[in-house]
């Protein structure tokens, strides 16, 4: 219902274009396709980018922090919140930006592990777990440390190479390259927050060029919405949802190898990312 409701409200069916479409929550869905055809799938993602499974995440509300800096010389922290508030946690967009800025710092290595030899203060194991500190609680809107821990990275790169193996599998079943896609859209509850370069310093994202990525927000919304107003888009929902092949990931063996090649950052394979390859050159 979602993936029919986003590609409706986007108006995917209707495209000429090679478009790749993706709604980022709990549930990785996407679709590969254009006027002519389309292919779907849906992946496990978890809860990671609404701030479920990690320690201090929120949903992109008030208070929440969703933009993250960290200075390459000192490693201290940049942080930006919803609203101009104080932090509260952090949220779907926040939590990518914090992941590549700390691998881009080399606070942490491709595996997603903490570089404890930096010795820096921000840097300490608490519980035997090692973690990054955010923001103190004499800083923060709840009088609590707000932090990355290790466990959270381990979630977050389980969840971005849920969603880029997704898009690999799509691509290997119709033969495709990611160069022929013409068209990316973005769809979630923190899409129209979501970075593409700092999306693809993690590897949730192939290297898609930034001027073919379009942000629609909750494309499932407005796609129900469409149809409870419009007999007529309920009649053409009805017909993406014949027309489109649901490929199944579950059993299709090359999606477990694109998931477990992606459990690094960005890739195991990181010459798919030659210019996060740059960018992590740059920095060091």
């Amino acid at each position: 219902g979602d993936i029919t409701a986003g590609l409706l409200a986007s108006g995917v069916n209707r495209s000429e274009q090679l478009t790749l479409y993706i709604d980022i929550g709990t549930n990785g869905e996407m679709a590969l396709g254009n006027r002519e055809w389309l292919l779907s799938c849906a992946c496990s993602a978890g809860p990671a980018f609404e701030g479920g499974s990690v320690k201090h995440g929120m949903r992109a509300v008030l208070g929440a922090i969703e933009t993250v800096r960290i200075d390459p010389d000192t490693l201290e922290p940049m942080l930006l919140t919803i609203g101009q508030k104080r932090p509260k946690g952090i949220c779907g967009s926040g939590l990518i930006d914090a992941v590549a800025e700390l691998f881009l710092t080399g606070i942490i290595n491709e595996r997603g592990k903490f570089n404890l030899e930096l010795r820096h203060p921000r840097l300490r194991v608490v519980g035997d777990i090692a973690e990054y500190l955010l923001v103190s609680g004499e800083q923060s809107g709840t009088g609590a440390d707000i932090s990355i821990t290790e466990a959270d990275l381990d979630n977050l790169i389980r969840t971005k190479g849920a969603i880029y193996a997704g898009i690999m599998t799509l691509l290997a079943q119709m033969e495709m390259p990611v160069e022929a896609i013409e068209q990316v859209y973005i769809a979630g509850g923190f899409g129209r927050y979501l970075e593409l370069d700092q999306a693809i310093t993690i590897g949730l994202l192939p290297e898609f060029p930034e001027g073919i990525v379009k942000y629609v927000g909750n494309g499932s919304l407005l796609g129900a919405r469409l149809v409870l107003l419009s007999r007529a888009a309920r009649d053409t929902a009805a017909e993406i949802a014949r027309g489109m092949t649901y490929l199944e990931l579950s059993t299709n063996p090359g999606f477990m190898d694109n998931y477990v090649s992606a459990l690094f950052l960005p890739h195991t394979d990181q010459h798919l990312f030659p210019s996060v390859l740059q960018r992590v050159t740059r920095a060091h």
